[in-house]
């Protein structure tokens, strides 16, 4: 059993969000690795690939544009990204979210060739 307590080192923070590491390989989780991503209004991320992912809103909301559609994703409701398929993240206002994918997850970038990991997912 590992229980997990967040510290300074667990945290990424982007131009775009911040993200707050959770369960991960280097946390002792072999399988899946968790992260909390806080988003300011108006910010969007680029747009990349994930072999897989499933987003819970827990406050704001979030439009999501995956596979030629955009959708909006509220607080209390789930988002599971299809794996491999470009999608791009939008706040449309302020937005937080827990997200979970396997622990070998990797996003790839459309233009770009390999893979990149996430460091708060490590």
């Amino acid at each position: 059993m590992h229980v997990i307590t967040v510290s300074p080192e667990h945290v990424t923070v982007t131009p775009n969000a911040t993200m707050t590491g959770h369960a991960a390989p280097s946390r002792g989780s072999s399988e899946l690795s968790t992260w909390h991503v806080d988003m300011a209004a108006g910010n969007t991320g680029p747009e990349h690939c994930v072999n897989r992912q499933v987003w819970l809103l827990t406050a704001g909301s979030l439009e999501v544009t995956c596979d030629g559609r955009t959708e909006k994703v509220a607080a209390g409701r789930t988002l599971v990204l299809p794996p491999d398929v470009p999608r791009r993240i939008h706040a449309p206002e302020h937005f937080e979210a827990y997200v979970a994918m396997r622990a070998d997850g990797v996003v790839t970038v459309p233009g770009t060739e390999g893979t990149r990991v996430l460091p708060w997912a490590q």
